[in-house]
């Protein structure tokens, strides 16, 4: 697959670069339509909580599920414009690998749709493209919440919060997405 064996992985340039193989190999495998070529890598030794994640421009009038007209884009020259995928350090020296291949193809998901759509989210095609592509919907969580809440129906996950908010503070005023419960503080 690559230069670079998984478990041989030290330095920020070998996680990168296994990453890279392995994404290549799930395009190849799954049929990802992502192009490489206008994807941008770092690794991130600040992040806490998040495992990977795109970063992307916003673009106000894109929606998920309609292909955008990156030709209305100025200086995108008719295809999308890049996108950086930033991985998490920490998030991969504490995942095993199926762990960390799932988070990748995660984040595949999310730049496959932004390159098609100009945008992406965690909706109905996304839970349906990570059905295909044997992840979850949402990435495992490497660091512990500080608060989590759970759908008082079926008990499933419904966030996790590493500060107060609204959401912890009123979580009366809210419904779960699962069964439309009541959330519970676990």
């Amino acid at each position: 697959m690559c230069g670079v064996d998984y478990a041989a992985v030290e330095s920020d340039a070998d996680l990168l670069e296994w990453s890279r193989s392995y994404c290549r190999e799930v395009r190849r495998r799954w049929g990802v339509d992502v192009r490489f070529d206008l994807v941008e890598w770092e690794i991130s030794h600040r992040a806490k909580r998040r495992a990977a994640a795109v970063k992307r421009p916003k673009l106000p009038d894109a929606t998920v599920g309609e292909p955008y007209d990156w030709t209305t884009v100025e200086g995108a020259h008719g295809r999308p414009l890049p996108c950086t995928l930033s991985l998490t350090r920490e998030a991969f020296e504490t995942f095993d690998r199926a762990e960390w291949e799932a988070t990748l193809r995660h984040e595949l998901i999310h730049v496959e749709q932004y390159q098609r759509d100009g945008t992406t989210d965690h909706g109905e095609a996304f839970r349906e493209r990570a059905s295909a592509l044997d992840t979850d919907v949402h990435c495992q969580a490497f660091a512990e919440a500080t608060y989590v809440l759970t759908c008082e129906r079926c008990g499933g996950l419904v966030a996790r919060r590493y500060r107060d908010c609204p959401l912890v503070r009123e979580r009366e005023r809210y419904r779960s997405d699962c069964c439309g419960a009541a959330l519970e503080l676990a």
